[in-house]
């Protein structure tokens, strides 16, 4: 059995029937916000044992938002690990053609003049998706 994230966590909604779609798909509002309830949880405890807790713990509150976040990606039929692919593509231009970087006071990377946006539509495009406002629309 493969430990990806994305054929675990198919496993799981599998063996507890939930949802799962094959082409990026708009969920209902009620099944949206279910999902969007689970991932600030998710990520409230990350922030939380970040500061205070052990390393173990964070460790696990880390892959439980990583695994609640590939489960909503499935309920919405995104091809999470493509968009991951493009988000990483678009990050590697913030690296200036001669390898310098610009950072924040507090260390984060910055744009630089060669950043690239991601195409995240594109991506979904190529997965099946058709945005609301294009004529094949349903």
């Amino acid at each position: 059995m493969s430990s990806s994230p994305v054929h675990l966590v198919r496993e799981f909604h599998r063996a507890f029937g939930l949802d799962i779609r094959d082409v990026p798909t708009k969920v209902s509002p009620e099944l949206a916000a279910f999902r969007g309830d689970l991932l600030a949880e998710e990520a409230a405890e990350v922030a939380e044992v970040s500061v205070k807790g052990p390393l173990d713990r964070l460790a696990h509150e880390l892959a439980d938002l990583v695994y609640t976040a590939y489960g909503t990606a499935l309920v919405h039929g995104i091809d999470l690990d493509e968009v991951i692919a493009e988000i990483h593509r678009s990050n590697m231009t913030k690296l200036g053609p001669d390898g310098s970087v610009t950072r924040r006071a507090d260390g984060k990377v910055l744009k630089g003049d060669h950043y690239q946006a991601p195409d995240v539509a594109g991506v979904l495009r190529r997965q099946g998706w058709v945005p609301e406002d294009e004529p094949d629309a349903g």
